[in-house]
């Protein structure tokens, strides 16, 4: 029995401290990427997982995320290996300080590291052209004395961290190997747990590690449907679509009080919008250019500008939405393909708003005293030169300036509201 026991303890110790866990960051980073490896790192430390692979394929992203993803992994109780793969993928700008911030980079082959000078949105407010180089120049040496610290902590090659930040220079991950910008290159997870088998790990707090990676269990730790769900909205498409509907909402909602469908898809939009609107370099003279074309869509239905307030409208958003989003990087702008689409589906819509509104103030009233003229009733009373007539099943005074027995038809060609009585006369 003790045999067993012993056994048993032995056998758990083993598949514990053989457990991997493993993330899949493909994508921007931006704030929900950044909750989810910083999560991950403590999920890893706090389930006694051996190690935590990032499997990292990133263009970038910003900034702030960056340097949080960064302390987190130098604050790791467990060892972070950050593997650029699979083939095609690559480490750019955030990608070069995280896969220097890990304690074990490698890379897939076919995959390239790189491209990390610092870019500073100008959130759509003219700058000195002085300051603003300066400003760059400040934030640039910032980024390559954090990189250089890293690359020590590290053993990495730092003046190679020095030409990807001031000089945006890019590199093949064969190439990154031989000048030590990396520690290996894997094809797959499985190889790269085989060659850093063995390998004594110093994380940041002074402990000591000796990997026992080969044919370790690898447990794959995926996002959140909340955290999938953020990072679908924080992109720029998607995050301009649910601003233009949020908006378009509420405006039509203003107008038509009471409509409530436009007002709750509206706010519901606009809030998700206005989520994604912080995790993007938001330029606001784009926003309130968008706005702008919204109410001059809406104005268009008040005021006869044949035609200019729509063609107003029309350049206000397309310019508003270029700039929108105050960023250099393709990967935060929003595509031209959803701007030419959004742009038509929003006009359209507003096209089809006007002439309904102007073919509803061109109706004839239905109700009050203007409603009765040229309606036909019956004749009650006769009618000389007053009596009554039945319209709608209602009883009314009626006066003529004719004879109109009872029984006959008769039109209403005026009505005196105040005194409730309608002039008729005989129908021809």
């Amino acid at each position: 029995m003790k045999k067993i026991i012993l056994l048993f303890l032995l056998t758990f110790h083993f598949v514990s401290a053989e457990s991997i866990h493993r993330i899949i960051v493909n994508g921007i980073i931006n704030p929900v990427a950044t909750e989810y490896i910083i999560k991950s790192i403590d999920k890893a430390a706090r389930e006694n997982a051996h190690a935590l692979i990032i499997e990292l394929d990133t263009p970038g992203g910003l900034m702030e995320s960056m340097h949080r993803i960064v302390k987190a992994i130098q604050g790791s109780d467990v060892p972070v290996i950050v593997y650029v793969a699979p083939g095609g993928a690559r480490a750019a700008s955030a990608g070069v300080f995280i896969t220097y911030a890990a304690h074990i980079a490698a890379m897939a082959p076919s995959t390239n590291i790189g491209s990390a000078h610092p870019v500073i949105s100008g959130g759509g407010m003219p700058q000195d052209t002085s300051s603003s180089e300066t400003m760059m120049e400040k934030v640039t040496n910032d980024a390559v004395a954090k990189i250089k610290a890293m690359a020590e902590k590290r053993s990495r090659n730092a003046d190679w961290a020095e030409k990807a930040i001031r000089e945006s220079e890019n590199i093949t991950s064969s190439e990154a190997l031989e000048m030590n910008v990396i520690d290996f290159i894997a094809p797959d997870t499985d190889s790269l747990l085989s060659i850093i088998d063995g390998i004594e790990i110093i994380l940041d707090n002074g402990k000591h590690q000796i990997l026992h990676t080969r044919g370790a269990t690898i447990i794959t730790i995926d996002m959140t449907w909340r955290q999938r769900l953020l990072d679908l909205i924080s992109n720029p498409n998607i995050a301009y679509i649910l601003m233009m509907i949020g908006i378009s909402g509420l405006m039509l909602e203003l107008y038509n009080p009471g409509a409530i469908l436009p007002g709750v898809l509206g706010s519901i939009c606009l809030i998700l919008g206005l989520y994604a609107m912080q995790t993007l370099p938001v330029n606001y003279a784009g926003l309130f250019l968008i706005i702008f074309a919204i109410i001059m869509f809406l104005l268009e239905i008040k005021i006869p500008s044949y035609g200019l307030l729509s063609i107003g409208g029309v350049v206000s958003l397309i310019m508003g939405t270029v700039m929108l989003f105050d960023s250099p990087f393709p990967f935060l702008r929003v595509s031209w393909e959803v701007i030419a689409g959004v742009t038509i589906i929003t006009v359209l819509f507003f096209v089809f708003a006007t002439g309904m509104a102007l073919k509803i103030q061109r109706k004839k009233s239905a109700t009050g005293a203007e409603g009765m003229i040229g309606e036909f009733g019956m004749v009650t009373e006769k009618i000389n030169p007053e009596g009554k007539v039945k319209i709608h099943g209602e009883i009314w005074k009626a006066q003529s300036d004719e004879t109109i027995n009872k029984g006959q038809k008769a039109e209403v060609i005026s009505c005196d509201d105040k005194n409730l009585i309608l002039k008729v006369k005989t129908e021809n």
